[in-house]
């Protein structure tokens, strides 16, 4: 293996890369002590990490300079103090942008200069001139020219112009493109041309004054722009030491990835603002989206190596990624899954001119939530809740608590209940296949599931209906589902739902429903354990924990989220998890479950493959007519080699 090579597997581990947008406080007109100021901001965001470190436009001089640009003592100073911010960068193995004013045949320029380890790697002028409002930048600088030319500056000849890519040696995915303030709120940002020819990262040197609301606008831009263009987009502003004659600069740095903001500054506070983009993903996200590359003008590659390490990760994961974290955006997600969940229902039975419903109701979570799903499409329809049929199967595994809650959710909800104990049906069909009572294997167990699938699907002919399925989404990644049984109806509506999401939806419900006696139901049903009940009880009470013998859905719903929705190899989910699940679970237990996620999620696809119809609510789905599109009989082995690396064997 080469040094190129034995880097590339070791550099910014699994793509991450910080990054940092710094404000520096600089003095009008004085290049000579902005530029200490610069290095002195660049040392310290070098120091915590940054490799992507980016300063505002016009930085080395000011952005508020005025008629001062067109004075040859200041633009020869500028030019000097970028050779000594250039020589500050020497053993730094990064990509750091300054911003100055550059004279180019006989005009005038609003550039970004882009360094590594000494070198001036090239020079970005602004594409797009403004003059209007409060801008006056026509009086001083020419519009940039995009396709790029040869400049000498020192003894250095670098490439000047809008179509440059920097591309890193060791990091092939870490393509970076650079945009000046203005660029960015025009029709035709130059960064959308950089990102269709493979920038990942666009970075945006700018001097953009405070007006009342203009940060909002400017958030928004920064979020869309890293949405639109799937990359992630490092903003710097100008802040403190401009001139204050008649505006403002608040240093409202911004960093986004895919339209989320991961890092953002407090205005007037000169706030370097730091955030660990991740390459990978945004590269596995255009993948998924094929509408990258093509035939463009032609773009500039600029090469740069980067330092081998490890990114000491300060970017935080919600271990219920499935899950808004802000109570209010919580409740508006539950109330648009439902709304999704009944509307996909209610044009099923619409479809099928069926006024009947059946569904088998446990007292779990989700059959509670397939029932209050399948009243609202009632509800919807102005239809007759009692041709809800609710069916309680009890069998052996059954609980009072779980059969006492089944019954009352169907009378509080007025539809109709039918019980159905299933023990002699079984123990007949027992009888049939020869099998021992005793023995409580899986056949044991999984006969009592498909009889009761049998019962609902002949309830569901005799009263010209559909079954309404219940299984969820994690259910289905894990294959914990008895095939022909319980993961079969006419219309599954909680397919696209994970496991940790269903608690939250019911909750949801039960917190706004206005009835108080539904509202106890739901909560002891919330308080039950996650069980199949196909085991007898011990004492009355579940014998059989559904995540004392899969795992908790929690990890095994992160796991999903991670692989499917990002493409995350094994050893990076693995990494994330150790972060995002901190003080629950040891790295041991993490990776215990995560073998059998992955194990479970190739050999059940199967399962998933002859999946009824259900509607999809989410970014992650497992339809085998949709988002997965697996064989069924795809080798687990490569991802599990890589899990068994992680962590020496234990004696």
């Amino acid at each position: 293996m080469n040094d190129a090579a034995a880097k590339r597997g070791f550099v910014m581990k699994h793509g991450f890369i910080k990054a940092a947008s710094v404000t520096p406080k600089i003095r009008v007109a004085d290049p000579a002590y902005n530029a200490g100021v610069i290095c002195e901001k660049l040392e310290e965001a070098w120091e915590k990490g940054a490799r992507l470190i980016v300063f505002p436009e016009l930085c080395l001089t000011g952005y508020t300079c005025g008629d001062l640009f067109l004075q040859r003592a200041l633009l020869e100073e500028a030019k000097n103090q970028l050779f000594r911010v250039a020589a500050a960068t020497v053993g730094k193995r990064g990509l750091i942008m300054v911003g100055l004013p550059l004279e180019r045949d006989g005009k005038l320029y609003n550039v970004a200069a882009v360094l590594c380890d000494g070198r001036i790697l090239g020079l970005v002028p602004k594409a797009n001139i403004p003059s209007y409002a409060e801008f006056y930048e026509g009086r001083h600088f020419t519009e940039g020219n995009r396709d790029a030319v040869p400049y000498r500056i020192g003894d250095q000849i670098v490439s000047f112009g809008t179509n440059i890519l920097f591309c890193c040696e060791e990091l092939p995915e870490l393509i970076v493109g650079c945009e000046i303030c203005e660029d960015l709120w025009v029709a035709e940002p130059p960064s959308t041309g950089l990102a269709l020819k493979g920038a990942t990262v666009i970075a945006n040197l700018s001097a953009s004054n405070e007006t009342v609301g203009k940060d909002e606008y400017r958030e928004l831009l920064v979020k869309s722009a890293s949405a639109r263009l799937l990359c992630g987009y490092v903003y710097s502003s100008a802040g403190e030491g401009e001139s204050t004659q008649d505006l403002v600069f608040g240093g409202h740095n911004l960093i986004a990835e895919n339209g989320v903001i991961l890092a953002q500054a407090k205005r007037f506070q000169g706030e370097t603002v730091y955030a660990d983009l991740d390459v990978h993903r945004l590269l596995s996200e255009r993948l998924r989206m094929g509408t990258f590359g093509g035939e463009l003008q032609p773009y500039i590659k600029v090469m740069f190596s980067i330092t081998p390490e490890e990114t000491k990760l300060e970017r935080t994961f919600s271990n219920m990624p499935f899950i808004p974290t802000d109570e209010e955006k919580r409740k508006l997600r539950c109330e648009e899954i439902l709304s999704i969940q009944s509307y996909g229902l209610k044009k099923r039975l619409e479809h099928t001119g069926c006024s009947a419903a059946i569904i088998g109701i446990s007292g779990g979570l989700d059959s509670t939530l397939a029932l209050l799903v399948t009243v609202r499409a009632f509800d919807l329809l102005k239809l007759d809740r009692k041709g809800i049929l609710a069916v309680t199967m009890p069998c052996f595994g059954t609980t009072d608590r779980t059969y006492g809650n089944a019954c009352k959710l169907a009378e509080t909800l007025r539809t109709e209940l039918m019980e159905i104990d299933i023990r002699e049906a079984v123990d007949t069909h027992f009888r049939d296949i020869g099998q021992n009572p005793d023995d409580r294997d899986v056949t044991y167990e999984n006969s009592q599931a498909r009889e009761r699938t049998q019962v609902l699907m002949d309830l569901a002919n005799k009263r010209n209906g559909i079954v309404i399925g219940t299984g969820d989404m994690s259910e289905l990644a894990l294959g914990w589902a008895t095939y022909n049984g319980d993961h079969m109806s006419m219309y599954g509506v909680n397919a696209g739902v994970p496991k940790t999401l269903i608690r939250h939806l019911v909750q949801y419900y039960t917190d706004t429903c206005g009835d108080r006696e539904l509202s106890e139901v739901l909560t002891d049903v919330l308080d039950t354990p996650v069980s199949p009940e196909l085991l007898p009880p011990v004492d009355g009470a579940i014998a059989q924990r559904t995540e004392d013998l899969v795992g908790p859905y929690e990890l095994h719903d992160f796991f999903l989220y991670y692989m499917l929705r990002c493409s995350f190899p094994p050893d990076k989910v693995y990494r994330i998890a150790q972060l995002a699940f901190r003080g629950l679970y040891d790295q041991e237990t993490i990776l215990k479950w995560l073998k059998v996620f992955y194990k479970r999620f190739f050999s059940q696809q199967f399962k998933r493959s002859c999946l009824p119809d259900g509607p999809k609510v989410g970014s992650v789905a497992l339809s085998p007519r949709g988002d997965l599109r697996m064989p069924s009989d795809a080798s687990a082995g490569l991802w599990l080699e890589q899990l068994e690396k992680l962590l020496p064997p234990q004696n």
